[in-house]
């Protein structure tokens, strides 16, 4: 598949917005994120107004002792600026003191009673909205998992069949987990940072103007810092993920060919091309993380300058008399909480970037193009299986295959399809399928367009044996039956008998419960074969696709499923495809394909006797083996 371009990351801001819209089912619960997040923030905001109205009593108090008793706070101010020391005036004139009084400690221990209350309520907040925002977008998720998998379904074959399996599992799997993680990292924190700095700016305001203004000029810098390195490493990040998308394709492809490798010693090159691409994923992700990881060192150093010039401003102001040192103690900590968000959203710019990549790589799957919308015309029941080509014309992509195509079968007709690798064989079963859609013409099934009829219900009336055994991870019972969940255990063993299933599976350690493992390693691919053939069996379809069905068993098995498939397909329309021309010589109908186009049909003897190419195929695989077998024996 061909990756996802870099410049994708020019629509992270429309990515991000979609990706944040896929949560409005969730908005009750985010309604409440936000309620509990404002009063955890509010809380948080008012506790060092509240510390430093306990600094300023310890302070006064402490202040208050140096001062004669009995004199009012006026009368001592003017008897410090009587005695020459001004600045000690005007700092007591900023203080709420009674002179010779001293340090109140049951006001000073109410207040710091009250400050360990805001916080431990603040913490229970930030928990329950944590806890409350982690199931909605674990909800979202799974809604988004649901829409892909949805959306796999409604995707045309071409397009599965265009992509690394590998690339594709990985949008669905790693990028889609990635998604989660970002939400759940960044989301939260998003939201506290911003009330954060709304609430922290407010009270700053309340206290000092001047200073809130020399803090308002690292807004400017921050957002100047966060746009360049977001715009470096958004491109990488993108990168990073398609790299990782390659990778398990490449992983993928030599896991499930990992025999093939193995037999044809390629194993070196398989291990090069991997780290080659792991080199790749490791160099990209190195850079990525690199640049994003710059952010939170550089705004902390912004917020260290500007922890000291709030510092030795507010100190200047302090002796000045224009602050109190409770006052200045409360800026400092919201100086250092109004940065806090800045560095906060500075760390996760990563995570968020990485996140909104796979974001785009996911909905580029969600945006794919679908099959044709489903028409509501019905089929005759029962169907009587009369199948008719009119017409058709085929090509993958810009390449034709077939062209002006016809072709009638009867019901109940057994039609065979040969013909040399690339002929279409196959093309024209999946055409029948709808797997693929036509350039030109129909393909009508006892007379209504198959174009017209909902895909499950066309499928539901075909069975389909394919030359690649497809087991999944179950017992042997539960991969017949998958064929037909409802069937009953005794037509569950009827299929097995007539596929010979029964023969071999007694000598399995569980019988019909064996479990088949993932890779169905513990079955020969002939006994797969079986095992599959023995679901279509059990299907009791009303017709028969077998794509040749019996080549990975042995002669004896082939001649035995050859009886049980004449049964099988006794009053059913059957397509065979075929390599093996044994196989087929008691077909109503033999179609010879060449270059998309049928250029020979009739039956087995009509094609001999016409010495077209039938003849031609079937004396190159009996007597050209004869002759190869001949030439052994005489060398010998």
């Amino acid at each position: 598949m061909s990756a996802p371009p870099v410049e994708k990351s020019a629509q992270f801001l429309p990515s991000a917005k979609r990706l944040l819209s896929l949560m409005r089912p969730q908005r009750a619960r985010l309604i409440l994120v936000l309620i509990l997040s404002v009063m955890s923030v509010v809380l948080n905001v008012l506790a060092p107004k509240i510390l430093g109205d306990a600094i300023d009593a310890v302070f006064s108090g402490s202040v208050s002792q140096a001062l004669p008793a009995g004199q009012t706070k006026d009368s001592a101010i003017d008897g410090l600026r009587a005695s020459g020391d001004i600045k000690l005036a005007d700092m007591v004139s900023q203080m709420d003191l009674v002179p010779g009084e001293g340090v109140d400690f049951g006001v000073v221990g109410r207040l710091l009673l009250m400050v360990l209350g805001l916080y431990l309520i603040a913490a229970l907040a930030q928990f329950i909205q944590a806890w409350i925002l982690n199931a909605a977008v674990q909800a979202t998720i799974r809604k988004l998992r649901s829409d892909i998998e949805a959306k796999i379904h409604r995707v045309p074959l071409s397009y599965l069949d265009g992509r690394p399996r590998g690339e594709l599992l990985s949008r669905v799997t790693n990028d889609v987990d990635n998604i989660a993680q970002s939400l759940t990292q960044t989301l939260s924190q998003l939201l506290v940072s911003l009330l954060t700095v709304i609430g922290v700016l407010v009270m700053m305001l309340t206290i000092s103007p001047m200073l809130t203004v020399v803090v308002l000029v690292s807004i400017p810098v921050a957002l100047l810092i966060t746009q360049q390195v977001m715009k470096r490493s958004q491109k990488l990040f993108v990168q990073q993920w398609t790299s990782t998308g390659a990778l398990n394709a490449q992983i993928e492809e030599s896991f499930t060919g990992h025999e093939l490798v193995t037999v044809f010693g390629r194993g070196k090159e398989v291990r090069e091309r991997f780290d080659e691409t792991n080199a790749e994923l490791m160099q990209v992700s190195y850079k990525a993380q690199f640049i994003s990881g710059l952010m939170m060192p550089i705004m902390m150093f912004v917020g260290n300058l500007l922890y000291v010039v709030v510092a030795v401003v507010g100190a200047v102001r302090v002796v000045n008399g224009q602050m109190t040192l409770g006052g200045v103690t409360a800026f400092v900590q919201y100086s250092r909480q109004f940065t806090q968000p800045l560095s906060q959203v500075a760390s996760m710019t990563n995570l968020l970037q990485s996140g909104v990549a796979s974001a785009e790589r996911v909905f580029e799957v969600l945006d794919a193009p679908e099959q044709e919308p489903e028409k509501q015309d019905s089929l005759s029941s029962p169907t009587r299986g009369r199948v008719a080509f009119e017409d058709v014309a085929f090509g993958y992509g810009e390449t034709p295959l077939i062209n002006g195509l016809d072709l009638v079968a009867e019901p109940g007709q057994t039609v065979a399809i040969v013909g040399p690798t690339g002929a279409g064989k196959t093309t024209l079963v999946n055409l029948l399928m709808r797997f693929y859609e036509l350039d030109r013409g129909r393909i009508t099934l006892d007379g209504v367009d198959i174009a017209a009829v909902p895909r499950h219900e066309l499928r539901s009336r075909i069975g389909m044996v394919l030359q690649d055994a497809w087991l999944f991870e179950g017992t042997i019972r539960e991969n017949i039956a998958y064929g037909n969940p409802d069937a009953t255990p005794e037509q569950i063993q009827q299929a097995a008998e007539a596929t010979f299933v029964d023969r071999f599976v007694h000598s399995l350690p569980e019988g019909y419960d064996t479990v088949v493992d993932e890779e169905a390693s513990n079955l020969s691919s002939g006994e797969r074969q079986l095992v599959t053939i023995a679901r279509a069996f059990v299907a009791d379809p009303a017709m028969l696709v077998l794509d040749e069905a019996t080549s990975s068993v042995d002669t004896r098995t082939e001649l035995l499923l050859q009886e049980a498939m004449a049964a099988l397909r006794s009053d059913r329309t059957s397509f065979v495809i075929a390599h093996r021309l044994s196989t087929i010589r008691d077909a109503n109908l033999i179609l010879v394909m060449e270059d998309g186009g049928i250029v020979e049909q009739g039956t087995h003897d009509e094609l001999i006797r016409a010495e077209g190419a039938y003849y031609r195929l079937y004396q190159a695989q009996f007597l050209g083996a004869a002759v190869e077998l001949d030439e052994e024996t005489a060398a010998h």
